[in-house]
């Protein structure tokens, strides 16, 4: 299977796996990893819990408002130096962010988001171009591989802040980056050496089927009912990851009477079994009737969360690990959808890019409106009942939009 882009003389597709699972470790640790030193923020820096929160929120927000942005930069400036210049941004940010101090820590932050935006978006454009034929397999490694790096950094900062402090704690982190750039820099080499050879060769035949539709333009892609079917699935599926992910622990501590330290501990069920849904994911699209099954699976999966801690909160355990399976599921479930529905890499970045604006900008509101709802009702139910809500939102719009694909 040749390379729509590259051609046969492109480089090497294992050398882009290897590079594309070190890419995603980068890719969540950088900004989850504050929830590990809120304490030290707070005492040290004086940061109020508003602003500790903006650090966790405030990359997730880029994520949906700088996607048509970092579109359009991958289009500029092709994929593999579109990778190293989100691997470059990370690193910075990582760095700055570690020097101390409010204003640094924002302007790290944002440049994190920023960087890890370009990589949300160009990622699915690496799986297009180079595992069409594989999209559903290798969006589950890949997927798999974004919750091995939120896994990594959560459980290695604690012992690295009490040994070294937090500040050297959260700056180890830039490591990630360079270890990745280490495999990408010589695969952008080959790309640009690639491209030269061919350039007076005669096109090569892509992997993509033979009777794809032609390249569409953006105002076409727009109008399709399948691309807001797909940002609305993937608007339930982040709304509800983002606000349980956000108060879990506290749901947890007041409903089961847990402290911080073992809400946390058990919470993290739910990240852990991610793997177990994006692994399991390519498996049922790829033999067991195709994404419809999986948006329809991982939904009732999904739904298990709300309407268990709802009405048997004391098996929370149980819950945890079932709607830690769909969400990675759901994931993959969506990403995958994205790569089948684009028939060229312009498509996919475009495609791409539409449903992670729509997607996360209302993800950036599930933590809020679920800790208001708490609030103001002085209970979690209406919190519960708002998460569902998008879990049907996921199901419902995500499996609409499978329609007319072939398994």
């Amino acid at each position: 299977m040749s390379n729509p882009a590259g051609g046969n003389a492109a480089p090497s597709r294992r050398p882009v796996l290897v590079g594309l699972l070190l890419f995603a470790l980068t890719l969540r640790g950088p900004f989850v990893v504050v929830s590990t030193v809120t304490d030290e923020l707070n005492s040290q820096l004086g940061m109020s819990a508003t602003t500790i929160g903006l650090l966790t929120s405030l990359p997730v927000l880029c994520f949906g408002l700088a996607a048509p942005g970092a579109s359009v930069l991958i289009a500029r400036l092709g994929v593999e130096r579109s990778v190293l210049a989100s691997l470059l941004g990370t690193f910075v940010g990582v760095l700055i962010r570690s020097v101390g101090g409010v204003p640094g820590a924002l302007i790290g932050t944002l440049i994190i988001g920023l960087a890890i935006t370009v990589g949300n978006v160009v990622s699915p454009v690496i799986i297009g171009r180079d595992f069409y034929g594989r999209a559903a397999t290798v969006t589950g490694v890949y997927t798999g591989a974004l919750n091995v790096g939120t896994m990594l950094t959560l459980t290695a900062t604690g012992p690295l802040v009490t040994r070294f402090g937090w500040q050297i704690a959260l700056a180890a982190w830039a490591v990630l980056p360079v270890i990745a750039a280490v495999v990408w820099v010589p695969l952008a080499q080959r790309r640009a050496a690639a491209r030269a050879r061919q350039k007076a060769a005669p096109p090569a035949h892509g992997n993509r089927p033979a009777d794809s539709p032609p390249p569409a333009r953006l105002t076409t892609l727009l109008r399709r009912p399948s691309t807001w079917l797909l940002t609305g699935a993937f608007a339930g599926q982040a709304f509800a990851y983002y606000g349980l992910t956000a108060w879990l622990p506290t749901l947890l501590a007041d409903e089961q009477g847990m402290n911080r330290d073992q809400a946390s501990a058990s919470s993290s069920i739910f990240q852990i079994c991610a793997l177990i849904g994006a692994l399991g994911a390519p498996i049922i699209i790829n033999r067991l009737g195709g994404p419809l099954s999986a948006f329809l699976i991982f939904g009732a999966l999904w739904s298990t969360m709300p309407l268990g801690l709802l009405f048997a909160s004391d098996l929370w355990a149980l819950w945890s690990a079932l709607s830690g399976v769909a969400q990675g599921g759901g994931f993959v479930a969506v990403f995958t959808v994205v790569v089948l529905r684009a028939a060229t890499q312009r498509e996919n970045r475009q495609l791409s890019a539409i449903v992670q604006t729509g997607g996360y900008v209302v993800a950036s509101l599930g933590p809020v409106i679920l800790g208001a709802l708490n609030e103001s009702t002085g209970a979690w139910d209406a919190s519960l009942l708002a998460a569902l809500l998008a879990i049907c939102a996921l199901t419902t719009l995500g499996s609409l939009s499978t329609r007319g694909l072939r398994r």
